[in-house]
């Protein structure tokens, strides 16, 4: 039960709906259904794809996480060395099944976008590729693997997609870098210090969280190019803004002051989601 225990752990049940989310409204959005591939791809996308996220990057981030104060709570598990293995093969092996049974369900277009999802997965973390350690690389890596399950959903669908819903990606993957860019500022000193390197220590605290306030207003100028009623969602990205401009202060001696900042970005998160949802329910039944 405990090795059970630390493998859900590793998943990070807090961020399931994360990824899970996106597949299920962009595939509900355009198949106005629910089938088994909606059911089975909801599934992969809540726990395995995660296990495979989290997991593998827990068990090779295992030297500069158990340096990390972030680690062993909502924030990211501190796994026990003793099971390592573990979880790097229960990780590698639960999404298996479900990859094995989505392929022949969609077009080569779709097995494509899993293939590129999946490969964004592993080269974050694994030795030799590790992408986490690439300025900037790292950003955009974090953000396809949250904006990858919503294409995926769109071309599983296997319906015409309206071009300004491809908007509405943009600004979720542009949304996506910033948060990755803000959340790397509290681990400043701790990368450094493990010899990591991230967007965020080579440019610096201060650099990354103006970055961060200029995608995100990026992200809200797209969404107002998105279809009807995204234009309501225009605000949800200029609140993030505003939380991360909190921070304009900070240096490369306070970044870990920013953990605060990203505690609030993840109850934020809570809240955008439900603005989402209801926006997504309008769409639905004036669709």
């Amino acid at each position: 039960m405990r090795a059970l225990r630390e493998i859900v752990l590793a998943s990070r049940p807090l961020s399931w709906v994360n990824t899970a989310f996106p597949f299920a409204a962009a595939y509900l959005v355009l198949a106005r259904g629910v089938d088994a591939r909606l059911v089975v791809g909801t599934l992969f996308f809540l726990v395995p794809y995660n296990l495979l996220m989290y997991g593998v990057n827990d068990v090779f981030d295992i030297d500069s996480d158990e340096q990390n104060p972030r680690k062993g709570g909502a924030e990211g598990a501190l796994l026990s060395r003793s099971r390592l293995r573990l979880v790097l093969w229960a990780s590698l092996l639960l999404p298996v099944p479900f990859v094995l049974w989505l392929v022949p369900q969609g077009t080569g277009r779709a097995a494509l976008v899993l293939a590129v999802s999946l490969a964004a997965v592993l080269a974050y973390s694994l030795p030799i590729l590790r992408f986490k350690e690439r300025p900037g690389v790292d950003s955009l890596t974090s953000s396809t693997h949250f904006a990858s399950p919503a294409v995926y959903g769109l071309v599983l669908a296997d319906r015409p997609v309206p071009q300004d819903v491809w908007f509405l990606v943009a600004a979720f993957f542009v949304w996506g870098c910033a948060s990755h860019a803000f959340g790397a500022v509290q681990d400043v000193r701790a990368d450094r210090a493990a010899g990591i390197g991230s967007v965020a220590t080579v440019l610096g605290a201060r650099p990354v969280v103006v970055v961060a306030i200029a995608l995100y207003v990026l992200s809200a100028g797209l969404v107002a190019f998105g279809p009807w009623p995204s234009v309501f969602a225009v605000p949800l990205p200029l609140l993030y803004a505003a939380l991360v401009a909190r921070h304009l202060g900070v240096t490369d001696e306070t970044a870990e002051s920013t953990n605060v900042g990203w505690r609030r970005f993840l109850a934020l998160n809570f809240f955008t989601g439900f603005v989402v949802t209801q926006l997504l329910i309008v769409a639905w039944r004036w669709g």
